[in-house]
């Protein structure tokens, strides 16, 4: 199971982030413990507001459980997880909220907890927090049976297939997987020994080198989205500085986006605008049906929890009235009766949680299993679309390189006296 930490401030942002329900099928909030707010959004904002009478800029610490794909872990799971993370950190007992997110057939988990000590007013530290829950990722892999991820196994706690936030939002402005990007750049790095086979093998894709303004060798896609080179091909600044050498001699960022508006004429623009347009249409279909399944579902746990509602409340007054008052009351009191009543209670309460929660998960999984059937054909469809769009853009790449070529031609008949010049490179595909 993945665990990726973070102290951070930002409560009302965190609560929506959180509560998000557009890209994610369904949101429960499964626990809220030791706030006096009975909501998400009004227990970060009161964490934030004890903060301010500390010098404590950072008063949530928030947690993602990302189980691997196809694994089915059930909700307790999930929550001893969670538990365990908790002893680990050095924050037993502190106030904690924590969200189940279902997308795409698979659960994950995200735990906050304050790390303001209500009693001293100061806030916890966490030394060592990401060192601890690496740890504590591989023990749950390990626990579980799961496969380690490849980047556990032989690049130390670096898996080169997590990315940032940043990252993968870039990846989805492009529309392609940034899984493919990062293998894209990592099958460049391979089959190249110096910067100027790297940069061929990078633009034969569609990605052109630079030289950035802070991070040395960076690449830019056709649509001008720059990717730092040491990140993406997962690899340390000073490797990529001794194979490349000094990236003085490439041009901006500036200029290379100037270069590829120009040479990117308005023809090729429209045939991967009109690709994409194409491509969401034909997704269409497979979104409405999974808009339709989620508020099906959606009603299903409503109804669920509506039901069960109504049956707990029904059972709670049926216990009640085995508790009697008056003289029977006190009689009973005195001969044991109403403690042994109370024991049955409390026993019969038990039963019926476990009885709703097993329901509820039930229902759950069920859910799950349907969703992730849908979301196959869904991941078809997606892989079928990007490889399109990928030749598509080596395509464009080919015709951008002959242009480069086209254009040097060009420029070297200009200098030499007497001959004309190079007819124009057609940017037709």
């Amino acid at each position: 199971m993945i665990l990726v930490g973070s102290q951070r401030g930002g409560a009302r942002q965190l609560a929506v982030h959180l509560m998000n329900d557009r890209d994610n099928d369904h949101v429960t909030v499964q626990e809220l413990r030791g706030f006096s707010a009975r909501n998400l959004p009004g227990a970060f904002i009161e964490v934030e507001a004890i903060s301010s009478a500390t010098q404590c800029r950072q008063p949530l610490f928030s947690l993602s459980l990302n189980p691997p794909k196809g694994a089915d872990v059930p909700v307790k799971d999930l929550m001893a997880a969670i538990d365990r993370a908790e002893e680990r950190l050095g924050l037993s007992g502190q106030p904690r909220a924590v969200v189940i997110h279902e997308k795409e057939g698979r659960r994950h988990a995200h735990a906050v907890w304050s790390r303001i000590d209500g009693e001293k007013m100061t806030a916890i530290n966490l030394p060592y927090f990401k060192t601890r829950l690496k740890g504590l990722s591989k023990e749950l892999f390990l626990d579980h049976g799961w496969d380690l991820p490849e980047g556990h196994r032989t690049n130390g706690w670096k898996n080169p297939l997590n990315f940032t936030l940043a990252e993968w939002q870039q990846a989805k402005r492009l529309d392609l997987d940034p899984r493919e990007i990062k293998q894209l750049f990592r099958d460049a790095w391979a089959h190249s020994d110096n910067k100027k086979s790297f940069g061929a093998a990078l633009e034969q894709s569609g990605f052109y080198l630079a030289r950035g303004d802070r991070r040395g060798f960076v690449a830019l896609d056709l649509y001008g989205n720059a990717y730092s080179v040491s990140r993406w091909a997962g690899l340390k600044a000073r490797e990529v500085k001794q194979r490349l050498g000094d990236p003085s001699g490439l041009p901006s960022v500036a200029d290379v986006r100037a270069a590829t508006r120009k040479r990117l004429g308005h023809t090729v623009r429209s045939y991967m605008h009109e690709m994409r347009d194409e491509q969401r249409q034909d997704a269409k279909p497979l979104a409405d049906e999974r808009k339709a399944m989620v508020a099906a579902q959606r009603t299903e746990r409503r109804n669920l929890d509506q039901g069960q509602d109504t049956r707990r409340k029904a059972e709670a007054k049926e216990r009640a009235a085995r508790l009697h008052s008056g003289l029977r009351g006190a009689w009973e009191l005195l001969t044991g009766k109403a403690r042994a009543v109370r024991h049955q209670n409390e026993a019969d309460a038990y039963r019926a949680f476990l009885r709703d929660r097993d329901q509820r998960e039930r229902l759950h999984r069920a859910q799950m299993k349907d969703r992730a059937g849908l979301q196959e054909r869904i991941e078809a469809q997606r892989k079928t679309q990007r490889q399109e769009r990928l030749r598509l853009m080596r395509r464009v790449a080919e015709v951008l390189r002959r242009t480069k070529e086209n254009e040097r031609r060009q420029e070297r008949e200009r200098t030499r006296p007497g001959r004309r010049s190079a007819p124009d490179f057609d940017l037709d595909l």
